[in-house]
């Protein structure tokens, strides 16, 4: 018996000590399965920190007649953020040079112009031969590129559907909301 204790005691001990596989990385769709520079500082962040959220992607611009549209995504961001939604913006210079600026004058204009605190990122292309990956995957999944600034893109709980809304879909579009409370209601 003290022969089979003195064996099974360093393999116990080095399952217990043994790291933990990440329940994050795991549990990652494929869709969120990539990391960009934040918009204000530059560090890296992975879109697997929301995971089994619901997320509405937003291209956006500083230039823009939609522009306007950062306040009520705001506004949608703090009112459903407790309950599983996370509003995550890219900056894009792809439609009419309307964000010609660097990352610190969007994070500082983004800031001090609609108070914005939902996630942004550093910006990126999102149409064409140089779209980022992410983006094309989106483009791919819902069979929609994006046409101008402020396209949205929403991501269930799951990360496997996605559906596409227009410039024109103001934040507080009832289509688009009546989508979001449907994907919040469903279990990750």
């Amino acid at each position: 018996m003290k022969m089979i204790k003195r064996l099974l005691l360093p393999l116990f001990a080095a399952t217990l000590l043994a790291p933990l596989p990440s329940v994050a990385a795991d549990a990652c769709p494929p869709l969120l399965n990539y990391s960009f520079p934040r918009l204000a500082d530059e560090k890296p962040q992975s879109l697997c920190d929301y995971s089994g959220k619901v997320v509405l992607v937003v291209n956006t611009a500083s230039y823009c007649g939609f522009t306007k549209q950062y306040d009520g995504l705001e506004k949608l961001y703090a009112r459903l953020k407790d309950r599983g939604l996370v509003v995550v913006g890219f900056p894009t210079n792809d439609f009419g040079e309307q964000e010609p600026g660097s990352n610190k004058e969007i994070a500082d204009f983004c800031r001090l112009t609609y108070g914005v605190q939902f996630p942004m990122f550093a910006k990126i292309t999102v149409k064409g031969a140089n779209a980022n990956p992410f983006f094309a995957e989106l483009v791919k999944r819902s069979d929609t590129t994006p046409k101008w600034n402020f396209y949205k893109y929403l991501i269930d709980r799951s990360g496997r559907e996605v559906v596409a809304y227009s410039s024109f879909s103001d934040p507080d579009d009832r289509k688009m909301l009546a989508k979001i409370e449907e994907f919040l209601a469903r279990k990750p």
